[in-house]
């Protein structure tokens, strides 16, 4: 498994490109993210291990692998991650959205001390 991912990580496509190229150096959020890491039996595009947040991009081919997925994104949340999901063509036709989206669900929300 760690060759595979050292593969992946040598690898990428455009779209996890774009995307690393905006989480890497804790530049969101201050969150240390690693990309194409191993948790259990399965590699990951990009984790938040401190914040337990895993992002996913997915291509074409997933629209095949509606029950691997599944299966995927149920172990993950078992292990406590919170998994957010993005399709290629969102990353690059919504870039904007994406990274805050990826900013919004790490970022804690307000105590209702705070609010008030």
């Amino acid at each position: 498994m760690k060759e595979l991912a050292r593969k992946l990580r040598r690898n990428q496509t455009d779209s996890e490109r774009r995307i690393w190229h905006h989480l890497k150096n804790r530049q969101m959020e201050g969150a240390k993210f690693r990309r194409q890491h191993i948790i259990g039996p399965y590699i990951v595009d990009f984790v938040c291990l401190e914040r337990q947040l895993v992002v996913e991009i997915d291509g074409g081919h997933h629209t095949d692998q509606t029950n691997d997925d599944s299966r995927r994104q149920r172990f993950l949340e078992s292990q406590g991650f919170r998994v957010k999901r993005f399709w290629n063509h969102e990353v690059f036709s919504e870039t904007d959205a994406v990274l805050e989206e990826i900013r919004r669900t790490l970022t804690p929300a307000l105590s209702q001390r705070e609010r008030e």
